[in-house]
């Protein structure tokens, strides 16, 4: 981009192949757990010895080389080392002892992070993390410290951030190897000191940033507040599912680019004020310190912020040098102060998209210079260079690859810079002149307004994202890829007409014209569809059509990948709802491949929570795809378009326990009455005879269409309600050559002899129910 970088064909290296080792002495303690002291200790032999070999080189540049060598491995050992010393303080903490024992505590502890409302399974709680000073159980009192996480009800909604409070609850142990307990069925806060003033004072901002904004429409109040510091409590899951879709979401998670932003803000205000050289220095250290405390000391914060100054000191001369030993230094330091980060996706999407904009950026603004002015050129840049760097990582969390991201970034660049400078204007004026801050926050709410539009139609796009294989060998090809467009992509844009056939390339791909080609072609799905099972193997995956590219996901298989190709060749992209009959694998172990690259309003599942594993495994997924989960409640009715469901089993108000082994997860499954174009269907899950039985007594007069049979077709039914259903059509979702003898032939019979025409997906494919003139037909893939 300058001078210095076009002359700085070499990089000096040294401080970024320190950061990769001190990273991966990171990785490897957190792998290796409890012993991660022993690995630090392993590591500084093996540097005593390749220290001693510095001495004995013959040339300066092997000296070098073992230099290197050394301080890479002294660089690792200092990483494990404070993995360790962190990990074996939390298991010598009484804290930790106590949760083993599920003991009842009484803590004293500041407030470390803000309270975030969390619904689950168990019903609506609040979350955030305590940092103790006392702890009394079991008859004793300690002065310990570590991290607690807290669960606790919504008189915990308005904990501030550093105030001291007393509480009692009941500890058990936690997942993560930093934190020394979880703290359930937490009482109510005693406050017994309130925040300092830093942290009162940042308070009052984002409460008015958050005032400012509150008369526009939801999706504008809550983009503005997560735009400029991170509060996304009150930003709609509609909107944070596409902006997932079209990779936007860093705009809302704290990155460099907000502290850009508001820190090139602040040094704006204070050269308009007189400010110069040291003094400006001197206030841009102060902005950052200021937004950090903003938008709160969590670790992804104090990432961004370093992230931020590598940013910095990668622009004028020599840019790619300075950059990259920024870039260096801040991955050694944030390491060192918070050696989790090794293992956050997070911070590697930050590494990757920073040290993407320093290499490659460069090269692309020289290659767009003739033609396009300088700041439209880096405009471009930055986010092509950024996302072919994260592509591989985020295709290895999300399997699969986001067509229009790139394009999306470049249509809001423009108005993310006001949008983010107007809400934090809001917010500090607003402190002082309430209607003032209301205008502002207006003009922030008009430019966000474009943000949601982009993200909207972009996840809309039939399109906006493919799936992408997880394994080793597809990652390590999606690595090369990415490499070669990295390495062919300058030369291109010099070459106009080759750049102008890439974007109408990527731009026939992104609007689904293969996708519609090859649906003319094939025929599927078949006009009108009402129901769809997939052909996933041994498992159930139904899809209710709910209007043009909308559906409601019933069971996602035993497969990610197998349910993700059903739904693309359905040409779904918004599901609004996903109902989870039971836990059993092969009805929700495909849940990932619903959630990836759709547009997803809700998780709904049997309140019966057995098994746990698997409960905990949907959990995971909706908490990664910030989707909510609930319990199907019993009798509700829902109308999604032309779609009407009702739930008709079980009838429990509230979750429960299961047996734990599974074995009581069939019978609790959630049974649903769903109606479209006057055609009446009925998913069974896999409920049992007694189940059934308690069905048939309920509603003695149930008369259905379409008939889901349970269980994948077992022998194990009441004969006598199947039959009472008098069903048209009886659809099996059952997989070839399955080990249980599914689906049964004489049920089969049955069915057919009883005037229902079956089909079963192990022997069809995919089989669609259309509203035909005579009835419900059934039609094949």
């Amino acid at each position: 981009m300058t001078d210095g970088d076009r002359e700085g064909t070499r990089h000096d290296a040294r401080l970024p192949v320190l950061a990769a080792a001190a990273w991966a002495g990171g990785l490897l303690a957190y792998r290796t757990g409890p012993a991660a002291g022993w690995l630090a200790v392993a590591l500084l032999a093996v540097a005593a010895v390749s220290g001693s070999a510095v001495r004995r080189s013959a040339t300066a540049a092997a000296r070098e080389r073992w230099l290197l060598l050394t301080g890479a491995l002294l660089a690792a050992a200092a990483v494990a080392g404070s993995v360790g010393l962190r990990h074996g303080s939390v298991e010598a903490s009484p804290l930790r002892a106590w949760a083993e024992e599920r003991a009842w505590a009484e803590v004293e502890a500041t407030v470390v992070s803000d309270p975030r409302p969390v619904a689950g399974p168990w019903g609506d709680q609040v979350v955030l993390r305590l940092k103790v000073h006392a702890a009394s159980a079991r008859g004793a009192s300690y002065e310990v410290g570590g991290t607690l996480v807290l669960l606790g009800g919504s008189e915990w909604s308005t904990a501030a951030l550093g105030e001291r409070v007393r509480t009692a609850g009941r500890l058990a142990p936690a997942d993560d190897p930093d934190v020394a307990a979880l703290v359930t069925g937490a009482r109510a806060p005693v406050r017994t000191r309130g925040p300092d003033v830093w942290w009162r004072a940042s308070g009052a901002v984002r409460a008015s940033i958050r005032d400012a904004v509150d008369h526009r429409p939801p999706a504008e109040a809550g983009l503005v507040p997560a735009l400029v510091d991170g509060d996304d409590a009150a930003l709609p899951e509609e909107v944070e599912a596409d902006f997932r879709t079209t990779g936007l979401t860093h705009l809302t998670a704290v990155s460099g680019t907000n502290l850009t932003l508001v820190v090139g803000f602040v040094l704006l205000v204070a050269r308009w004020l007189g400010a110069r050289r040291r003094w400006l220095v001197v206030i841009g250290l102060l902005g950052i310190a200021g937004f950090v405390l903003l938008a709160r000391t969590e670790p992804s914060v104090v990432r961004a912020a370093a992230m931020g100054v590598v940013g910095l000191f990668a622009l004028g001369r020599d840019g790619r040098r300075r950059g990259l030993r920024a870039l260096g230094a801040a991955v050694i330091c944030l390491l060192l102060v918070q050696p989790a980060l090794a293992v956050s996706p997070g911070f590697a999407l930050s590494v990757l998209a920073t040290g993407g904009i320093v290499l490659l950026a460069p090269a692309l603004v020289r290659a767009m210079s003739p033609r396009l002015s300088r700041p439209l050129a880096e405009a471009i840049a930055v986010p092509v260079a950024a996302q072919l760097a994260c592509t591989p990582l985020v295709a290895a969390l999300s399997g699969e690859v986001s067509l229009v991201a790139v394009a999306a970034n470049l249509l809001v660049a423009p108005a993310v810079g006001p949008a983010t400078v107007l809400g934090l204007a809001a917010g500090l004026v607003g402190l002082v002149w309430p209607w003032a801050g209301t205008l502002l926050g207006t003009a922030a709410g008009w430019c966000v307004a474009w943000l949601v539009l982009v993200a909207r139609h972009g996840a809309d796009l039939p399109g906006a994202s493919i799936g992408w294989g997880a394994g080793a060998g597809a990652l390590a090809l999606l690595t090369c890829l990415c490499l070669a467009v990295a390495v062919a992509l300058p030369g291109l844009l010099r070459r106009r007409w080759l750049g102008a056939g890439l974007a109408v390339v990527l731009l026939v791909v992104v609007l689904g014209v293969p996708g519609r080609v090859a649906t003319n072609w094939s025929g599927w799905p078949p006009d009108g569809w009402l129901l769809v099972a997939c052909d996933v193997g041994q498992g159930d995956a139904l899809v209710l059509s709910a209007g043009e590219g909308t559906a409601v996901v019933v069971d996602a298989g035993p497969d990610p990948a197998a349910v993700d190709r059903c739904l693309d060749a359905l040409g779904v992209s918004e599901v609004p709802l996903v109902l989870l009959t039971h836990f059993h694998a092969d009805h929700v172990g495909g849940l990932r491949g619903v959630l990836g690259g759709r547009r997803v309003g809700t998780i709904e599942a049997s309140p019966v929570l057995d098994p746990p594993a698997n409960v905990d495994d949907v959990e995971s997924a909706a908490r990664a795809a910030g989707v909510p989960l609930a319990a199907a409640p019993y009798a509700s009715t829902r109308r999604y378009g032309d779609l009407v469901l009702q739930v008709l089993w079980p009838d429990l108000p509230r979750p429960v326990p299961g047996a734990g082994d599974g074995s009581s997860a069939n019978d609790a499954s959630v049974v649903v009455l769903a109606e479209s174009q006057g055609v009446r269907i009925l998913l069974t899950g896999d409920v049992e005879p007694p189940g059934q039985a308690r069905l048939a007594a309920a509603l003695p007069e149930l008369d259905v269409d379409v008939l889901k049979v349970p269980h994948h077709g077992s022998a194990y039914q009441d004969d006598d309600w199947l039959l009472s259903l008098d069903a048209e059509l009886a659809v099996v979702s059952v997989g070839a050559d399955n080990d249980y003898g599914h689906p049964d032939p004489g049920l089969l019979g049955r069915l057919t002899t009883a005037g229902a025409v079956v089909g079963r997906t192990d022997t069809d494919g995919d089989l669609a129910v259309v509203a035909g003139p005579d009835g419900p037909e059934l039609v094949s893939r």
